[in-house]
C-alpha cells in the first residue's frame, strides 16, 4: 500500500499586502529548507495578488490558488481562471471551501464543475467538505457530508478521484477558536474514508489524503495529527504567524 502523503495548508485568506506576504514566505522557506521529508507537502494559499510574490520565495514548499472559474476565458469579470493559474506554474488550488458556499452561494454544481476542471487541468484539487453546527446539533453530519461527497464525485473514475485531497473542515469550527475534538475529527475522517471504500475501492480509499481544517494550531495540532485517519491540516489564522505555522508544521513531520 502506497503512504499517504502528510500535508500541512496555510489559507491566508483575504489578508497580507505585498510586503507582508514577502516577508512571511521567505521566513517560511527558511524554516522549512533543513526538513527533507519526500512524503511531506507544505503549502500556502495566498490571496490572488499575491500569487507572484509568494511564490518567488517558494523554493522549499508549494503555492496553491484559493479559487479559480471552471471556464477557460471569456467574459466573467473579476474571475482568474485554471489557465492563468497553470500560467504561474500553480500545482494546488481549494475547491468548496465553506466560505466561498456560504458567503459566494456556490452550489453543489459549481463546486463539482471546479472539481472536474482542475483534474482535467493537472491542478490537484483540495475539495473542503464540512458541516455547521445546526446539522451536527441535529446528528445529520455523517449524512450530510455523505452528500457532499456524492454531489462532487459521483460518476468521477478511480484514476480522477486518485488526484483529490480531501479537506474535512467542520463550519462551526473555522475562524471560532473552537476545534473539533480529536474523537470527532478521527471519527469523521474514518467514516471518510469508509465511504471511499464503500463507492470507490479499497486502494483508493487508504490512499486519498484527508486533512483537517478549523482552528488548527500549534497547541492541538499533534493530538489532531496523531489520529490514524487525520493526513494533516489546511490551517487558516495560525498560517499567517511563521512560528506557529512552522511549530504545526514540524510536528507533523516528527509523526510522519
Amino acid at each position: 500500500m502506497t503512504k499517504r502523503p502528510k500535508i500541512v495548508a496555510g489559507n491566508w485568506k483575504m489578508n497580507l499586502l505585498q510586503n507582508e506576504a514577502k516577508l512571511l514566505a521567505q521566513s517560511l522557506n527558511n524554516g522549512v529548507q533543513s526538513i527533507h521529508n519526500d512524503n511531506l507537502i507544505v503549502l500556502v494559499f495566498p490571496g490572488f495578488t499575491l500569487l507572484n510574490t509568494t511564490s518567488q520565495s517558494a523554493i522549499h514548499f508549494q503555492v496553491g490558488a484559493q479559487n479559480f472559474y471552471p471556464e477557460k476565458n471569456g467574459a466573467y469579470t473579476g474571475e482568474v481562471s485554471i489557465e492563468q493559474l497553470q500560467d504561474l506554474n500553480l500545482k494546488y488550488a481549494l475547491v468548496g471551501h465553506s466560505e466561498r458556499r456560504i458567503i459566494f452561494s456556490e452550489s453543489n454544481t459549481l463546486v463539482r464543475s471546479k472539481l472536474l476542471t482542475a483534474i482535467d487541468n493537472d491542478i490537484t484539487p483540495i475539495l473542503c467538505i464540512g458541516e455547521t453546527s445546526d446539522i451536527r446539533d441535529q446528528k445529520q453530519h455523517f449524512q450530510y457530508i455523505a452528500s457532499q461527497l456524492k454531489d462532487a464525485l459521483n460518476d468521477l473514475n478511480p484514476h480522477q478521484v486518485a488526484k483529490i485531497i480531501i479537506a474535512y473542515e467542520p463550519v462551526w469550527a473555522i475562524g471560532t477558536g473552537i476545534t473539533a475534538t480529536a474523537q470527532q475529527a478521527e471519527e469523521m475522517h474514518a467514516f471518510i474514508r469508509n465511504w471511499f471504500a464503500e463507492n470507490f475501492n479499497i486502494e483508493i480509499a487508504n490512499s486519498i489524503p484527508i486533512i483537517y481544517g478549523g482552528s488548527c494550531n500549534d497547541s492541538n495540532a499533534l493530538e489532531l495529527f496523531s489520529c490514524p485517519n487525520v493526513d494533516g491540516g489546511l490551517i487558516g489564522g495560525a498560517s499567517l504567524n511563521v512560528n506557529q505555522f512552522l511549530s504545526i508544521i514540524k510536528t507533523i513531520n516528527g509523526l510522519s
